[in-house]
């Protein structure tokens, strides 16, 4: 997956770190990629429960790299990335919310603009530190949105304020993008990191099994406009849920008064 992606696992916990501090963690071709690997090899890992994606130094991800030396690196052969049409920038949406069924957690610690943010907008849920500023910047250099940015605003704070927030080329910062939808808390910087893997493992004392079936029906229900279908989903999954082993064992926990102990099967 690249040198300039960190993964660090604690418990059931793996951080996709952006490590390009330099950079601001300007994607390049190089670490674009290397968080779409990283993801998949999350997504792949039993063991691994929440994935949380964060950057190094002071900023989350400052969007495209546009100098020479960021556009080197594809994992495609020359065929595949001629005939591809998607790229790292759609993969960063169809990675986290197709083929990670696992809770991806966005721990926003800095500036996150264009594609960075459309990678920021594309977990499932976001902690963002106080000093954090949110920008597509799209209009200012004449482009139109991209990384899945046209899905995820709308969806995250309704259409208008999406059309506002990307015709405007607003800034936001900290609670105010709590207040457009944009995140679910704000954090003071000096305990982000902290408040972030506390966050993440709280999530580990429910079952895995129960978590992913959670987001696949959320995310499912984006993807269909056929009522019925949605609701047989449901019914589908909660009958998968309840006859898991961790199903069975919630139950009991419950009606014993204890804290339950998951194992993922």
């Amino acid at each position: 997956m690249g040198r300039l992606v960190k993964v660090i696992d604690v418990g059931h916990v793996r951080t996709i770190m952006l490590d390009r501090a330099e950079k601001k963690n300007a994607l390049s071709l190089e670490l674009a990629w290397g968080v779409v690997e990283a993801v998949d090899a999350a997504a792949a890992d039993d063991n691994v429960w929440v994935v949380a994606i964060t950057g190094s130094g002071d900023a989350f991800c400052a969007g495209l790299d546009l100098s020479p030396d960021g556009q080197a690196y594809t994992p495609y052969s020359p065929m595949t990335a001629q005939l591809d049409d998607i790229g790292w920038v759609g993969n960063f949406l169809l990675a986290i919310r197709k083929r990670c069924d696992k809770p991806v957690v966005g721990g926003i610690n800095g500036v996150a603009v264009g594609a960075g943010l459309g990678l920021a907008m594309s977990c499932d849920v976001r902690l963002i530190a106080n000093s954090a500023r949110l920008m597509a910047g799209y209009t200012r250099i004449g482009g139109s949105p991209d990384a899945g940015l046209t899905i995820t605003l709308p969806q995250a704070m309704g259409y208008e304020k999406a059309m506002r927030f990307m015709m405007e080329n607003r800034t936001l910062v900290g609670e105010e993008a709590v207040d457009w939808g944009m995140a679910g808390e704000a954090v003071d910087d000096a305990g982000f990191a902290a408040r972030l893997a506390e966050y993440c493992q709280s999530l580990c004392d429910w079952s895995p099994i129960t978590l992913r079936l959670l987001k696949r029906g959320m995310v499912r229900s984006y993807e269909t406009s056929d009522l019925e279908s949605q609701l047989r989903y449901e019914v589908s999954n909660i009958r998968k849920a309840f006859g898991s082993e961790d199903g069975q064992e919630a139950r009991r926990a419950f009606l014993e008064k204890r804290k339950p102990v998951f194992t993922g099967r």
